[in-house]
């Protein structure tokens, strides 16, 4: 009876967002403990946090399309925001004509709550939710708590997974949790420090992060996802949703996992470098041929 109880309480949170997707299932052939603990909330939402600013969206320039956008047009505005960020916009959208993902190192910019274009725009992906055809669910595994993984189909790359959820934080509020977090073992917080966001200026201080404590992935050395900052009904740019895409085909029941050290080619990723005695200093569990042994280097 908990794991109904708690998958239907992830069905209730998600079923607005993402109608369309399959049900998200709770599986432990590990041990006897039924659920993830009742802290964890699985949700596409964000929070604000003290001192963040709630969206403007009358300030939110959305585009003056009639029907779906043509990803060739010259005069839609969410192509020209588009264009502006990625070197490869001569194609209009990052997305391609079945909603992946072109390349993972620049920013998504879909169409809004402002534009006049239909539900049906294919700039419209993250905001329709994980696809009937994307199953996942949340497993017990032997080392490493609870984690996400594939269900028994296989996920293509490029694919949307979900979103990065939780509290948007100012980078001070974001620094004394973290200090906190790293005591015990345990921190999600995520710097809002995009290559884009500096725009020349190299001396730019971080803004915000994103603390999803009650909701975070496992790491992997090797990952199989990537986190991507998107903007949707949010015109400030220094507050990106965090959205979660595979970078490679994951097959059926691997667990979804992402480096909390980000890119290789990219300063992104975790934040609040830990003290030498902190907690997470551990064994790292991922299990790639390539681990580098530790979670924090």
């Amino acid at each position: 009876m908990q794991v109904l109880v708690f998958e239907a309480e992830i069905r209730a949170n998600t079923a607005a967002d993402e109608p369309d997707a399959p049900p998200v299932y709770i599986v432990n052939d590990i041990d006897d403990e039924l659920t993830p603990p009742l802290e964890f909330y699985y949700s596409n939402l964000m929070w604000h946090g003290e001192g963040v600013p709630a969206p403007d969206h009358e300030n939110l320039q959305g585009c003056n399309c009639v029907g779906p956008c043509d990803p060739a047009s010259k005069t839609c505005a969410c192509v020209k925001r588009q264009r502006k960020y990625w070197e490869g916009g001569s194609n209009g959208f990052i997305y391609d004509s079945n909603g992946k993902l072109r390349e993972h190192q620049y920013p998504i910019f879909e169409c809004n709550m402002n534009c006049g274009c239909s539900e049906d725009c294919p700039n419209r992906v993250i905001q329709n939710g994980r696809q009937s055809d994307v199953f996942i669910a949340i497993c017990k595994t032997a080392n490493k708590g609870w984690g996400v993984f594939a269900g028994h189909k296989k996920i293509p790359t490029n694919t949307y997974i979900g979103i990065y959820a939780g509290e948007y934080l100012t980078d001070s509020e974001g620094e004394v949790r973290g200090s906190q977090y790293n005591k015990f073992g345990r921190t999600y917080l995520f710097d809002l420090d995009f290559w884009f966001l500096n725009d020349g200026d190299e001396e730019r201080k971080v803004k915000y992060c994103v603390d999803a404590y009650h909701a975070g992935n496992n790491h992997s050395c090797n990952p199989n996802c990537v986190i991507n900052a998107c903007y949707i009904n949010e015109p400030n740019i220094d507050k990106p949703l965090l959205v979660i895409f595979t970078c490679r085909d994951v097959e059926p029941f691997e667990e979804l996992c992402f480096s909390y050290f980000g890119r290789l080619d990219d300063d992104t990723g975790m934040t609040t470098k830990p003290d030498k005695d902190d907690a997470v200093y551990v064994t790292c569990q991922c299990g790639a041929p390539d681990c580098r042994g530790t979670i924090w280097r």
